[in-house]
């Protein structure tokens, strides 16, 4: 199911991959477009990523699974949510042979989103104040 030369943009990775895990990839691409239509699109790390005022997150098709990178603090966030899947420091495994939860992934995509907004908007804060000095 890996492909061996890196796709430029996600709809070419999306595309090397069987219609089943196509799908399930396109509906994580929708939900991240649908939360935040600005964030940049790009491949890092050979996988499709989205930026909003820094990282928002990453996602990849594996063998028997999706990953979905929405960074540590989303994992920590959505702890209980996540019970039934398997999780690392600041990734998720959704099974090919499970539905994709998509009100979920839906909330940890707005979390980041939010998360990123406010960190961007600190920063602007303190810019502005050492301006004034």
């Amino acid at each position: 199911m890996e492909h061996s030369a890196t796709p430029k943009n996600i709809k070419e990775y999306i595309a090397c991959y069987p219609q089943p895990v196509r799908e399930r990839l396109q509906e994580i691409y929708d939900l991240v477009k649908k939360s935040a239509p600005e964030a940049e699109e790009k491949i890092s790390y050979g996988m499709p990523a989205f930026t909003l005022h820094g990282m928002l997150l990453y996602y990849a098709a594996h063998t028997n699974h999706i990953g979905l990178y929405p960074l540590t603090t989303a994992v920590d966030a959505f702890r209980e949510d996540l019970l039934q899947y398997k999780t690392a420091k600041g990734s998720i495994q959704f099974p090919h042979n499970k539905p994709l939860p998509v009100k979920l992934i839906s909330q940890i995509i707005n979390f980041r989103v939010t998360e990123n907004r406010a960190k961007a908007e600190l920063k602007a804060q303190k810019k502005s104040k050492s301006k004034k000095k």
